[in-house]
């Protein structure tokens, strides 16, 4: 999960980029309303929390702006205010929760993980591919209810290839997913993640779940009443019809 936290309370920022981080999350943080919707016309979150009061905008401007552009990230607002009318605003601008400060942090990270899931078309924390089924909430993945150990890196790959399963996903893209643009490493790492996991993946029963995109990068498609053994995802450029843009 990407999240954008935009929170100009250092202390509190600070706290909550642990937070997440030890849930797994990749974060880029800010403490302004502009930068963060500069953020998001570069970059795809799965999320944003957002802080209401902002030193040069309103977290509401931020939530209108978003809206009217058609950016429909899920935002969940982080704030102070109690009164009702606040609460109110924030969901008729188009927030999709809005949390009390202070908050539980087991609840905030259990909100996330729903909204986003819903975001993605998935009601409920396990999504199964053929044989594979994995926990968002968890992050534990399974064959055939056998647990496959990945790394963290592995897992964020395979996740973000099952919430966008049929979509071609870029080297560049996973780079960009797992490092946020900081740091990041040479792009045939990528490479090296994928072949990993499928070895993984192969070893416990599941081979051929991820198709590569000669050229172009990777991508799962749904089994489609087929089992994970006889499911053999063999891609070429020419035959994909995508059902999205490439993040």
């Amino acid at each position: 999960m990407r999240v954008l936290l935009v929170e100009d309370d250092l202390v509190a920022a600070r706290g909550m980029n642990l937070m997440l981080k030890a849930a797994g999350a990749i974060v880029d943080q800010t403490d302004s309303g502009e930068e963060s919707l500069e953020l998001l016309r570069h970059y795809e979150y799965d999320i944003v929390l957002l802080d209401l009061a902002l030193p040069d905008i309103e977290g509401f401007e931020v939530v209108r702006r978003m809206r009217v552009s058609r950016n429909d990230t899920p935002v969940i607002i982080l704030s102070g205010l109690t009164m009702p009318q606040a609460r109110v605003k924030a969901l008729s601008l188009g927030a999709d929760d809005f949390i009390t400060k202070p908050f539980d942090k087991a609840e905030l990270l259990a909100r996330m993980q729903a909204i986003v899931r819903r975001s993605k078309g998935f009601s409920q924390p396990s999504v199964r591919l053929g044989a594979v089924e994995l926990n968002l909430d968890s992050r534990e993945v399974t064959v055939d209810g056998r647990e496959v150990r990945l790394t963290g890196k592995e897992y964020a790959i395979l996740e973000l290839l099952v919430l966008r399963k049929g979509m071609v996903l870029t080297k560049e893209a996973f780079l960009n997913h797992l490092y946020g643009g900081m740091d990041e490493p040479e792009v045939k790492i990528i490479d090296v993640f994928v072949c990993k996991l499928r070895k993984k993946l192969a070893q416990a029963g599941a081979d051929n779940l991820i198709g590569t995109i000669w050229g172009r990068g990777y991508m799962i498609r749904e089994p489609a009443g087929q089992t994970a053994d006889s499911y053999q995802p063999v891609f070429a450029p020419s035959g994909i019809q995508r059902q999205a843009s490439v993040i």
